[in-house]
């Protein structure tokens, strides 16, 4: 089994909404979650929390499936390269829906061959700025800035799946 790690990021949550998070994250690394969360200024009367996370490859498409569960929730999930796995990322955005990208070491978004090709495909050359905008996820990222921003210097939480 191949081992990787990655952070969550929990940019806004209602209050109310928070245990489930908790629960979800639990039954995606096998072991009681409890975070650490505070109040996320961008977001007035949200929470916000943040987590590192260790265990199998791919536990950030879990982790990821499991938190859209909740629509209202903004997050991010990133999971780093490990051995024959390429890095990715996860955003989730109210009226955006879900993100998901490969991620570089350095954490650039990587489109492939057979990505760029579709994109070129899809339709006239005047729309492939557009394309390739979406495909990077640049409207996650324009929504989520504020939320970062607003984080820095929050608790962050450590986790390990339980193997």
């Amino acid at each position: 089994m191949v081992s990787t790690r990655g952070v969550v990021h929990v940019h806004s949550s209602p209050t109310a909404v928070c245990p489930h998070v908790e629960w979800a994250v639990s039954g995606v690394l096998g072991t009681r979650v409890s975070l650490q969360w505070s109040a996320q200024p961008a977001v007035p009367g949200q929470m916000r929390a943040e987590f590192s996370w260790s265990g199998p490859a791919g536990s950030g498409g879990a982790l990821a499936g499991a938190l859209r569960a909740w629509p209202m929730l903004r997050f991010e999930v990133t999971e780093e390269p490990s051995s024959g796995v390429d890095g990715q990322r996860f955003c989730h955005v109210p009226g955006l829906g879900l993100w998901t990208g490969r991620m570089s070491a350095n954490g650039d978004v990587m489109l492939g061959e057979d990505q760029i090709r579709a994109l070129i495909a899809e339709g006239p050359a005047s729309g492939i700025a557009q394309r390739l905008s979406h495909a990077m996820g640049e409207a996650w990222d324009e929504e989520l800035e504020a939320c970062r921003y607003a984080g820095d210097g929050a608790p962050v939480t450590w986790l390990h799946q339980v193997g």
